[in-house]
């Protein structure tokens, strides 16, 4: 059993659950998401990634996501998945990050794709 990302209750009260798969992709997401400082006793887990919510939009922007987004999950999750690449785009007011990888386990390929809203530059 997988607990959920975030965690929630299910219909019958219980903690829920969910498959493989979608395991994977939410501790990509943990990664991705997570200020580093903000785990007790993990303080160089996660990208940063949120902390350039407020820079100016732009190339250099992406660049500096990708390189971030790269090693954290080599670091992180280098175990569970094999990063065969990300992808950053800025695009307007969003940045689009595309992490396309490898279940060690499984060796099935998948893609996840996640967008959040930035400042326009």
């Amino acid at each position: 059993m997988n607990v959920d990302h975030p965690l929630h209750f299910d219909g019958r009260g219980r903690t829920a659950d969910t498959g493989d798969d979608d395991h994977v992709r939410d501790l990509i997401e943990q990664v991705l998401f997570t200020v580093p400082g903000e785990r007790a006793n993990r303080p160089t887990f996660g990208t940063g990634l949120l902390q350039l919510v407020f820079a100016p939009n732009g190339d250099a922007l992406a660049a500096a996501a990708q390189f971030s987004i790269q090693g954290a999950l080599q670091l992180w999750l280098g175990d569970v998945i094999e990063v065969q690449g990300v992808d950053v785009t800025a695009q307007e007011e969003q940045l689009q990050i595309v992490v396309r990888y490898l279940v060690r386990r499984t060796q099935q390929p998948r893609v996840a794709d996640f967008t959040r809203p930035l400042a326009p530059a």
